[in-house]
């Protein structure tokens, strides 16, 4: 009976704390960025190259890839965007426009017009326009199409691809790429991201870079 009551408090024991650890691990450890140690000088390639808008301040350097449509990385501009601006953060942010899936568009040719534009001319002014409003409200209005212009279609391209590069190299550091996804630089040199679809997840960003 003592080997019994001794062995139901050893699971007892073990339960309560597999209880607690899942507790930590729902409520912080995973949430919490990851440190980019292989494929670095790759991935800072393939994002400093793109097609990126910022408003040129000059701290710390974050890269947000995000749709227009995307729930979480509208939610992340209202409510993170401001406070890391305001801590001179440049948020340098890079739209692209899905690539169809099962015969199925995933982008507008709005959408695709106006990806294209930004990369071309790195406008922030028009990348705030554009997010100020629904997104299907957007209508591109006075910006030349991308489809049938095979040039801007070849950088809509570029956006998609974009992410088919970057994906496999953060799976390689513990970051499953989501939107948005981010990457920074905190002031000891750490390549720090996350795939921060969680609301969850952004006073850790917000911590790092000093807002």
């Amino acid at each position: 009976m003592r080997k019994f009551l001794g062995w139901a408090a050893a699971i007892g024991v073990i339960g309560a704390a597999g209880v607690i650890l899942f507790a930590f691990w729902d409520l912080d450890w995973r949430w919490r960025p990851h440190t980019i140690t292989k494929h670095q000088q790759e991935i800072a390639q393939i994002l400093a190259q793109a097609g990126w808008v910022s408003p040129r301040l000059t701290g710390p350097t974050l890269y947000m890839v995000s749709f227009r449509a995307c729930p979480d990385c509208i939610r992340f501009e209202r409510e993170s965007l401001p406070k890391l601006q305001a801590a001179s953060v440049d948020t340098r942010v890079i739209m692209v426009a899905l690539r169809d899936r099962n015969g199925q568009a995933r982008s507008t040719p709005a959408e695709r017009a106006t990806v294209a534009e930004l990369w071309i001319n790195r406008s922030w002014k028009l990348f705030q326009q554009w997010s100020q409003g629904a997104p299907e409200a957007w209508t591109a209005a006075g910006l030349a199409p991308a489809d049938g212009d095979a040039a801007r279609m070849a950088v809509v391209e570029a956006s998609r691809s974009l992410t088919e590069r970057l994906a496999p190299l953060l799976q390689d550091n513990g970051i499953r790429f989501a939107y948005p996804t981010l990457v920074w630089w905190t002031k000891d040199g750490r390549m720090r991201g996350c795939a921060c679809e969680s609301a969850k997840s952004y006073r850790y960003v917000e911590q790092e870079l000093g807002a």
